[in-house]
This record gives C-alpha cells, structure tokens and sequence, in this order.
C-alpha cells in the first residue's frame, strides 16, 4: 500500500503543478499549564467519553483506537492542546496533558474539506483494531480455577500490555506512513518533520522494552503474578516524555500551518482515506504517547484494585502508583510552562510602553481563547498567572501572531461583573446605529483603574458556558494572586508575634481562679 501511495504522490510531485490559488486560513492555536487546562467549543454538548478521555483542556482527547476495552474510571485533570480560533472560543489550561497539549485536538477525525486542486478517492475500507481481551485470549479453562477479581486482575494486566503493544504499531505507523514518506518524496523538510514529529523515535524502544518485560513474566497458561517490580524499575524512562510533550504546542502550530500548502493537504487526505489509518489523521497519532501517559495511573489503580492486600506484589503497585503521579504532575508542569512561552514569544508589542515585566515573569497560562468586544471585533484574550492580556490574531512571516490591542492589565487590580442578558447593547455596527432595540448576550466586563482613572472593557463569550468559563478563570487567577501576597505579610505577623511570645516574662504571670 505504501508504495502505490508513494508511486502515486511521485507522479502528482512531478508534472503536476496546476495548483489553483493557494488558500490562507486563519488559525490559532489553544494548548497541552499549570492550572487546569480546558478547550470550550461552542454549545454545549453531553457527549458519551471513551476512556482515555482526558478532562482539561482540556483536555478531553481519547486515545485513538478503536479496540473495545472494559470500561475504567475517567481521568479527571491533565495535556493540553491546539485548536483554532473559530472551533475553540475559550482553552482552559491546566493539567495539560489530560486534557489536550490543550492543545486541544479534537479526537474525532479531522474530515479535510475537498480542495479545487485535490482528487476525489473512492472511500476504503476501513482497516479496525480487533478487540482482545485475556479471557479470549488464553485458554478459558483457567478461569474455573480463579476467582471473579483474580479474573479482573489478569484483564487489567492484560489490558496494560496489549495497550503497549498497540502504541508501538502506531507509532511505527506514524513514522512509516507519514514521515518517510512525506521526507522521500520532498512534500516537507527534514527539518519541518523533526519539528512535527519530535522525539516521536526515541519513544518506540522505550515501550518495546515494557513490552517484552511483562511478556517474559507471563505464565504458559497466559496468567501473570507480578508485575509491579517491573513497573517500578521502568517508570523513571517516561521521563523522556518531556522533551516530546513540551514540543507538542509548537508541533501543532506547524502542522496546522503546513496543511495550507496542497501537497500536504493532498497526503494527509489520501492517508485519511486509507485503511490503515483507521478514520485518524496525523494529529491523533502524534497525540496517542500524551493519551497513553495519563492512561498509566488510571491502568495501575485498576491492578491495585483487584490485587488483594496480602499478596506480595501490592507494595510495589503502591509504589509504582506513587511514581507515575509524580512523573505526570511533573511533565505537566513542563508541558505548560512550554505552552506558556509559546505564546509569550509571539506577543507584538505596537509600542515600548505595552511591554510589562508580569508577562515576562509569567510561568503559567490559566487560559486563552477568542472573545468579541461591543463593536464585534473579535479578539485573542490570554489570562497569565499576574496579567490579562488583549491581542489581535496577526499573520507576520506567514507565522500566526498577537498583536497588543490593549494596555496589559494586573490581575491583582482587576475587578469584573457579569452583565445579565440585555444589558448591553451593540455597537459599532450599522444595525447597532439604526436599532437601539438591539440587544446582545454573554457578555462580561473586567475593570481596572490606571493613573486613578476606571477603565472597562466589555466583552463577548460564544455562549453562556464559555462566558462563565471565563469568570470562573479570572476569579480563580485573582484568588489566587491575593493569596500569594497575604501570604509573606501572614508570616511576618507570625514572626512578630513569636518573637513577642519568646520576650515575654511568664514568672511574673499570676492565674486567678475563676469560681464555677
């Protein structure tokens, strides 16, 4: 298959070069920080989550795979990632890597519209990860002899490799469908590829070394004793998903950014529509190593949980849990602090005056997202840990960029107001001229004072659930500012009253009885 792909990207590569106009979309991007991390899509929907599914922001993408698994219980924070500005009006940050690199990419496939230049291919079958659970697996003669949760347990152990076994094909997949191809047949540079795919390479031996090491301590009969021992001697290797999640936002960016060029967007159409891809673009393979690391506590809590208390490999699996929340919470925060100066380092500043040292000092992005002020202009918001900052989406050097619109305002002097339904009225607009009837909704206003003047700003939320998402981020980053400046003053007046208490002479101090 692949070589009839490569065959025929070769002859389109070579003489055909009637490329109608070249479309420019406009996109932003939404990411995999340290709060929690949430992307808002319009309306909101109740929809039935798979169980990868990550809560962010946002989190909320899924593992893709379309194996049928036993049902664990939802994880509920982390990644963190991408997503444009139309389809994400508000990206909660926050324990990115459950949620979306934030980024925020859409689990389901990303269906390309058809281009003027691109070729209609007839749909093909789709190629379907088959269901494998232990007790199909091995002999069901076995299970007459084991107990209901011992059953369970092996499922759970089970569960863990063959999730391992399928990361591995993906990955592999990844690498042979998508990178070589695309670096033979010159659609993309070597240096775009390494940016997009990362330390994607370094990730197969590590899973392939997991692998092999629970398959050697499985019985013949297909049962496994122990594995915690070994979870706790290779767990500290995931560190290397630092380097790889931290580059997730800028990856995102690329590709988004590459697919406005038809030859990519011609590949990645063909690949979407092959069986092997299984209805997943490109995006969902490169977002499955996020997926599968904060699978990893939800898998080991499932094993503890049918391991009972006197047998000897709880220990381990209580350490092993221990060590996996450690390693997630850390390149959490990693993950965020890359998204944060990501988007810090495309800030255009219009005038001296606009730069502020809060955003500079900044280490954590509580979330960003499109907004509308009373005119109807649409507007980029980012709220840092200290400052909230108004942009606009510029394209420079064909690079997507915000452009200051406002002065940064300190969060420790902003106050805001939720404005009921009615209670403005639109501007700025012929409509909003003639009709003073017109009246608007999910808006919301933040106020500052600057040189002892108020200042306000008024603005727009897609609908009633991202505006309350927005309150609900900037009362948590005021909050939280205050009490990071209560705090010294706190324990100065603890120091004070110590040192007051150690002055004091109790030899001289009478008690007087007090008559009941």
């Amino acid at each position: 298959m692949q070589s009839c792909l490569t065959d025929s990207m070769q002859t389109r590569a070579g003489g055909d070069e009637r490329s109608g106009p070249m479309l420019q979309r406009k996109e932003s991007f939404s990411l995999l920080s340290s709060s929690e991390k949430w992307l808002f899509n319009g309306k909101r929907k109740q929809r039935k989550r798979d169980v990868d599914s990550l809560s962010l922001c946002s989190l909320d993408i899924n593992e893709p795979s379309s194996k049928r698994v036993k049902p664990l219980s939802r994880v509920t924070s982390l990644a963190s990632l991408i997503a444009p500005v139309q389809a994400a009006p508000l990206k909660r940050i926050g324990q990115t890597l459950q949620r979306s690199i934030s980024f925020r990419s859409v689990c389901k496939p990303e269906i390309m519209s058809p281009r003027p230049w691109s070729r209609q291919i007839a749909p093909a079958n789709t190629k379907r990860r088959d269901s494998k659970l232990w007790s199909e697996t091995f002999d069901l003669g076995l299970g007459h002899m084991l107990s209901s949760e011992e059953i369970k347990r092996q499922e759970a152990i089970f569960e863990l490799s063959q999730g391992e076994q399928d990361l591995i094909e993906d990955l592999k997949l990844a690498k042979k469908a998508y990178r070589d191809p695309m670096l033979k047949l010159s659609i993309m540079s070597e240096h775009e590829l390494n940016q997009i795919f990362g330390t994607l390479d370094s990730l197969i031996p590590l899973h392939e070394d997991l692998l092999s090491r629970l398959r050697e301590v499985r019985k013949p009969d297909g049962s496994t004793d122990h594995v915690g021992h070994i979870l706790v001697d290779w767990l500290p290797c995931l560190e290397t998903y630092n380097s790889y999640c931290s580059n997730q936002v800028a990856a995102k960016a690329l590709l988004d950014h590459k697919k406005q060029d038809h030859r990519v967007h011609d590949f990645l159409q063909r690949c979407l529509e092959s069986p092997f891809s299984r209805k997943l673009d490109l995006w969902s393979f490169l977002d499955i190593p996020r997926s599968r690391l904060v699978k990893y506590p939800l898998l080991l809590r499932e094993i503890l949980k049918h391991t009972p208390s006197e047998h000897p490999d709880r220990q381990h699996l209580h350490h092993a849990m221990n060590m996996i929340q450690s390693i997630v919470a850390d390149i959490n925060t990693q993950t965020g602090e890359s998204e944060c100066r990501y988007y810090k380092e495309r800030l255009l500043y219009l005038e001296s005056g606009q730069r502020d040292l809060l955003i500079d000092s900044s280490r954590i992005l509580s979330c960003h997202g499109q907004l509308k002020n009373n005119r109807g202009v649409k507007l980029h918001v980012f709220l840092f840990q200290d400052v909230l900052v108004v942009t606009r989406a510029v394209t420079q050097n064909e690079q997507l960029c915000y452009q200051l619109h406002q002065q940064p305002i300190p969060v420790r002097d902003l106050e805001w107001e939720d404005l009921q339904d009615g209670e403005m009225r639109l501007g700025g607009s012929i409509r909003g001229a003639f009709s003073n009837s017109e009246r608007t909704k999910n808006f919301f206003r933040v106020s500052f004072r600057s040189g002892g003047q108020l200042q306000m700003h008024c603005f727009q939320a897609s609908d009633a659930f991202n505006k309350q998402q927005w309150l609900n981020c900037i009362r948590q980053a005021k909050e939280a500012v205050c009490s990071a400046e209560c705090e010294p003053q706190t324990a100065a007046r603890c120091s004070d009253c110590s040192a007051e208490c150690s002055q004091m002479d109790l030899t001289d101090l009478t008690l007087t009885p007090v008559e009941t």
